[in-house]
């Protein structure tokens, strides 16, 4: 028998437990691109899935590849990731572009430049 996408074969129970009977993080920090690192190491006693954040996380890495590590709906992983981050577990950032437009003067000049030929 064949599994089925990640976290779909989860029980709802489960699920309900992980995120303490919540269905929606406290923020909309987290979409699928947004960064994780860990700022501190699993502690004993916090949840299971708490410490595989912060242990899969020790670099950056985006929600959706955290998702994917622990087996859960991406919703769900936010939820987890806010908890952890309003305990200051982890920190969160947006990627940043490597590059900047030009201005755009510089390219109208470029458009000029190339009529001319």
């Amino acid at each position: 028998m064949s599994r089925g996408r990640p976290g779909r074969d989860d029980s709802p129970d489960r699920l309900y437990t992980l995120t303490g009977g919540r269905s929606r993080a406290g923020s909309d920090s987290f979409d699928l691109v947004t960064l994780v690192v860990s700022e501190s190491d699993p502690a004993p006693g916090m949840q299971s899935e708490h410490a595989a954040i912060l242990r899969m996380c020790r670099y950056p890495t985006a929600v959706v590849e955290v998702a994917a590590g622990l087996g859960l709906p991406v919703s769900i992983t936010r939820i987890l990731l806010a908890d952890l981050h309003d305990t200051g577990g982890i920190s969160a950032r947006h990627p940043r572009a490597s590059y900047s437009l030009p201005d755009h003067d510089i390219l109208e000049q470029v458009l000029v430049g190339l009529r001319n030929l």
